[in-house]
């Protein structure tokens, strides 16, 4: 495995925060076709692990599955057992990091400063989250860039829209997490068709 997180072509994560188990292989069929490659499911709604395992049996092999919301060491090793590749944590516990590269797994602690960010590296995370995005400011992620390795993916999650993409990424954001701005349960299929290819198409007229 690389020191790095290695991100798709298209680096959009489809955050499925309360998937429905009955609607997880639908779900995931839809966001794969439109061109999602990486798709998180929080472990903190009922159902999560359900919707998972189902996600790694129905999801072509190129998929990066995540979970998220991991909180602790024990909750790593079940998302190992799910087939997850990818462990999201909203904050930056280097128990948790630690835990996920002994796993093989990639990591992706949350941190809301450059001294977060630090302690995460040491703890062997393969790339950042930067949570939550509305109080991550562009300038604040450009600030971020001038002393991180450009190498280290830096990934924005939380309020995430189309429309403030392209800032985020001028200032050196490598991609985005999407969560209730793409995906809710009880949200139609045409409303998520429509607003996924929307992010898609907002992050292909970007200029990289």
């Amino acid at each position: 495995m690389s020191q790095y997180l290695a991100l798709p072509e298209l680096p959009l994560i489809a955050i499925l925060r309360g998937l429905p188990p009955a609607d997880a292989a639908a779900t995931g069929a839809l966001l794969y076709d439109i061109g999602y490659r990486v798709i998180e499911v929080p472990l903190n709604r009922p159902g999560a692990a359900e919707s998972l395992a189902i996600l790694k049996k129905t999801l072509p092999a190129d998929v990066l599955l995540g979970a998220g919301t991991v909180l602790a060491p024990e909750q790593v090793a079940q998302a190992a057992e799910l087939g997850c590749q990818l462990i999201v944590s909203p904050d930056c516990n280097p128990e948790v990091i630690r835990a996920t590269v002994a796993a093989g797994l990639w990591s992706l602690p949350g941190i809301s400063s450059p001294t977060e960010a630090f302690v995460a590296l040491r703890a062997g995370a393969h790339g950042l989250k930067a949570f939550p995005a509305e109080a991550i400011l562009p300038p604040v992620i450009h600030a971020w860039r001038s002393v991180l390795p450009m190498e280290v993916p830096l990934i924005p999650v939380g309020g995430i829209t189309r429309l403030g993409m392209a800032d985020h990424v001028h200032a050196g954001a490598s991609g985005f997490g999407i969560d209730s701005t793409l995906y809710s349960p009880d949200r139609s299929v045409d409303e998520l068709t429509k607003r996924a290819r929307a992010f898609v198409d907002a992050w292909r007229q970007i200029e990289h």
